[in-house]
């Protein structure tokens, strides 16, 4: 690059010098001459070149080593962040589907857990039901035993008066005196 700057210059500077002489109409010394004071210049000038040139370079190579290692530096530090924001990220994906995963347990037992407690009161329930029943029918049997008994009662109780009434009928007048006396005749008989 120093090079092309140079070689540019030299062109620049002969094209000039001449250019200037002849616009001029003097006839100056060739550009290579000694005393020509733009030689002089020129030559100044590509030794002030030559002299900054390895500084300079030296410096600007420092400066953009410097930088690219910056840069490098900061692009493995941004790689690195990367790799991490995308382990992070893939942890919180595993949680969020072991998450997930527990949730569904966790809503299959509550599901399971509700079936067995409603088949458990529907057990329940069947059982409450049936003494219910039991206790219902066994509830009409007492009442159906109880209606007969005193259904009999009533009928004992009717019968002993309709008896008592015939009895009554019977013995009054002399036709009772006389079963009174057979009936006495006949008992020591039966007592045998």
């Amino acid at each position: 690059m120093i090079t092309r700057l140079l070689t540019s210059a030299s062109v620049f500077f002969l094209l000039t010098g001449s250019a200037w002489a002849a616009e001029k109409d003097e006839i100056h010394l060739a550009f290579f001459d000694l005393q020509n004071p733009e030689l002089w210049v020129f030559v100044a000038l590509v030794l002030f070149i030559v002299v900054l040139y390895k500084p300079i370079t030296k410096t600007l190579t420092t400066k953009l080593d410097g930088r690219a290692e910056a840069i490098k530096s900061e692009l493995d530090e941004a790689q690195r962040l990367r790799e991490e924001a995308q382990h992070t990220l893939a942890e919180y994906q595993r949680k969020q589907r072991d998450a997930l995963k527990e949730a569904e347990g966790i809503i299959a037992e509550a599901r399971e857990e509700a079936g067995r407690i409603e088949k458990a009161a529907a057990e329940r329930t069947a059982e409450l039901l049936a003494r219910r029943e039991q206790q219902a029918l066994d509830m009409i049997a007492a009442a159906e035993a109880q209606a007969l008994a005193d259904v009999r009662g009533q009928a004992a109780d009717v019968a002993i008066a309709a008896t008592q009434q015939l009895l009554v009928n019977a013995t009054q007048g002399d036709g009772g005196d006389a079963l009174l006396e057979q009936a006495i005749e006949e008992l020591p008989s039966k007592l045998n």
